[in-house]
């Protein structure tokens, strides 16, 4: 059976295009980092805001999904706070709080020496299944 971390890594085709790496899982938790490439750059030649949502998002689905129990975005929001032009982004996923049917994160992506670029918090709502049928 295929283990929660390859799951991530193998099926999520969009974050592989976009060149997310997830680097660290555990309960609650996710780590991952996108070196910045020049397609990730808007008409400003700054990261576009998209393409740190996606990172955002992706660290986010991989943190609420770590509890085995399969779990889907039903709200997200983002800050940006200061431009990432060149270098790689990290994105931490933490837990917030979490009950029977919803799990709050928040995430924040910062550039490699640890300026804060954004701000995301989402909330997901927990179904029946399992992340992974056995």
């Amino acid at each position: 059976m295929q283990n929660l971390f390859d799951f991530f890594t193998d099926n999520d085709h969009f974050a592989r295009k976009c060149g997310i790496v997830l680097v660290e899982m555990e309960a609650g938790r996710a780590k991952a980092e996108m070196k910045i490439q020049p397609f990730h750059l808007n008409g400003a030649k700054v990261v576009h805001g998209g393409a740190i949502f996606t990172l955002a998002d992706f660290v986010f689905a991989v943190a609420v999904n770590t509890r085995g129990k399969l779990a889907l975005a039903i709200t997200a929001s983002v800050s940006f706070i200061n431009p990432a032009t060149e270098g790689t982004l990290i994105a931490e996923a933490r837990e917030i709080s979490v009950n029977r049917k919803l799990a709050n994160y928040e995430v924040t992506v910062t550039d490699e020496t640890g300026r804060l670029i954004s701000r995301f918090q989402g909330t997901a709502y927990r179904k029946n299944g399992p992340v992974l049928e056995e």
